[in-house]
């Protein structure tokens, strides 16, 4: 590892570990009604749109009545982006005169924006007309991250209450998500990128003659190139900070009308990971101890840097094939070195191995290199911290309503040990969490790993595969550990635009958020009607180190035993062909 990449990556950190307490006390005060400034010049907003729509912000639901609102908001929202796209055709803003979406591709979109994984089976530029972009797709971008958010505050006052029926009021968590954090990042992220050369514009797609002139595939002379607009930095800063991840372009982050320069690649890679780590400080002053909010970014940490120092250090060591036919691909004053093959020179390897970290880790899913163009080993990155739950970080509010279930299971798995009944922030932890638990950590592997059987077994799943061998199957495993995660990136070579992709795939998003969040808020309702059990000389200390190393074995050790027998048939096993 360089010097420059060294700096590159602690700069990083450092600016985001420093924006944790700020941002996190300032969504605690918003999520517990305290004063934080913006609700004075906010707050007639949030009234209207409960007036609009006849809630109530003061009545509180149980857990089952908070569930059938996220879930019926979430399917209003579903099929109003199925409907936008099947009709594109027919409404304004198509300066383009794109075409309505196929039935199954209009599916998969929906699914994937509603679910918040933005798997895109699409190219933007060429599928989807500028109404669709903002009115579908970016307010899925609020409204899903929102949805997550809420959740989490949910189970958060599970473990605050006492005796009570009621986890809050899902209207009242999802508006003021999206009103007091979500909306104001926004605005100021957009204009830093417009600032930056990020497009925001309603002119059509503009076509400009070649500095060279080159040729076709059929060897005709090409003298213009049309270069695609749009209101693209207004859904990119959102598709960041809410762990979206869908590129307003085919090419996602790697545009340059995306992301044109390194402020605006530090700005964006910033974005990903701010949210769900404020998040972790948020939990600590809701729970009234922040220690234990620490100790869980303290765990993620612990995991995402080696992963992340490892990727880069694989992608910066080259190919050995190339290294066996003497080429020189050690990095100096003339060339980076290492693998550069599907990298943008102007973000180098160092930037492009943690931004593929980073945006796995958090269920973003965007990216500004190529994965499928990584070594094995460096491609395994990503795919195996996707595979471990999207926890490390994860989605805003989802990721760290998982790690927290990781959190009783590793609580509970410490009383076995020492013959005591497990707790958690004074609760117990019986039968009834555990059940809900083990589905929140069966459910995605069950549906990464039966997904890729059946994609694998038949042509339906293998003719679209662009590389034979184990690269093809990593691409598959890749596609469905990402679908599975609710992540949306893609290895890039599998042709995933087909029926049974779309489907199987929007079935195995679909599966992923809500067959989780279901029992999270199971599971927040159940612990909110517990009391509160006094701490004791033989309760376990869940903001100690040694709890962190606890917590990130358990994390591990379920990634590892489920996922690593498949990763062997994949990336594991080309890098072995490819050292030969």
């Amino acid at each position: 590892m360089n010097a420059l990449a060294i700096v590159q990556i602690v700069l990083y950190l450092a600016v985001l570990v420093a924006l944790v307490k700020p941002l996190g006390w300032y969504m605690a005060r918003v999520y517990e009604g305290k004063p934080f400034g913006l609700d004075w010049a906010l707050g007639w907003l949030e009234r209207l749109i409960y007036r609009a729509g006849g809630i109530d912000p003061a009545r509180e639901m149980s857990w089952k009545t908070y569930t059938l609102a996220m879930l019926a908001f979430n399917l209003l929202g579903l099929l109003a982006v199925y409907g936008l796209q099947r009709v594109q055709h027919l409404l304004p803003l198509n300066p383009q005169g794109l075409l309505a979406v196929p039935p199954d591709l209009a599916f998969n979109t929906a699914v994937s924006f509603a679910s918040n994984t933005n798997w895109q089976s699409y190219g933007g530029e060429t599928t989807l007309s500028y109404l669709t972009q903002m009115l579908g797709l970016t307010v899925q971008n609020f409204l899903s991250a929102a949805t997550g958010m809420a959740v989490l505050v949910a189970l958060v006052r599970g473990f605050v209450r006492r005796s009570s029926q009621t986890v809050g009021n899902f209207w009242y968590d999802l508006t003021r998500s999206t009103i007091y954090i979500l909306l104001p990042l926004s605005l100021v992220g957009a204009l830093l990128l417009v600032s930056q050369g990020v497009v925001q514009t309603f002119r059509e797609y503009q076509t400009v003659t070649l500095i060279e002139p080159t040729h076709d595939a059929g060897g005709a002379v090409v003298t213009d190139q049309t270069i695609a607009l749009g209101p693209a930095a207004s859904q990119v800063i959102i598709k960041q900070l809410g762990t979206n991840g869908g590129g307003f372009f085919n090419v996602n982050s790697s545009h340059p009308l995306e992301n044109p320069t390194p402020l605006s690649n530090f700005l964006e890679l910033l974005a990903i990971l701010l949210i769900p780590a404020a998040l972790c400080y948020t939990f600590g002053k809701m729970v009234g101890d922040t220690r234990q909010g620490w100790a869980v970014l303290a765990a993620m940490l612990v995991v995402f840097l080696p992963l992340a120092a490892f990727c880069y250090w694989s992608e910066q060591a080259g190919n050995p094939a190339l290294a066996d036919l003497g080429i020189d691909q050690e990095a100096g004053d003339r060339q980076p070195g290492g693998n550069m093959e599907g990298k943008e020179v102007r973000f180098g390897i160092a930037q492009s191995a943690l931004w593929a970290s980073a945006t796995t880790a958090a269920a973003n899913g965007s990216v500004n290199s190529m994965h499928d163009s990584y070594t094995p080993l460096g491609g395994l990155v990503p795919m195996w911290l996707m595979q471990l739950g999207e926890v490390i970080f994860g989605g805003v509010g989802s990721g760290l309503y998982g790690m927290l279930v990781f959190a009783v299971i590793a609580v509970f798995v410490a009383g076995l040990m020492v013959g005591r009944t497990p707790e958690y922030l004074g609760k117990k932890i019986e039968a009834f969490e555990m059940k809900m638990a083990a589905l929140v950590i069966l459910i995605p592997p069950l549906v990464v790993l039966g997904g890729t059987a059946v994609a694998v077994a038949g042509d339906w799943g293998t003719a679209s595969i662009t590389n034979p061998g184990p690269h093809g199957f990593s691409q598959v495993l890749y596609a469905f550990s990402s679908a599975g995660n609710n992540n949306g990136s893609a290895f890039g070579g599998l042709g995933a635009n087909t029926v049974f992709y779309n489907i199987s795939l929007g079935l195995a998003m679909l599966a992923a958020r809500y067959w989780l969040a279901i029992p999270v808020l199971a599971m927040a309702g159940s612990l909110a009607r517990k009391k509160a059990t006094p701490a004791s000389a033989g309760t376990l200390p869940t903001h100690t180190p040694l709890f962190v190393v606890v917590l990130v074995g358990v994390v591990i050790l379920v990634g590892a035993l489920t996922f690593v027998p498949a990763l062997a048939l994949g990336p594991i096993v080309e890098h072995l062909l490819l050292a030969g």
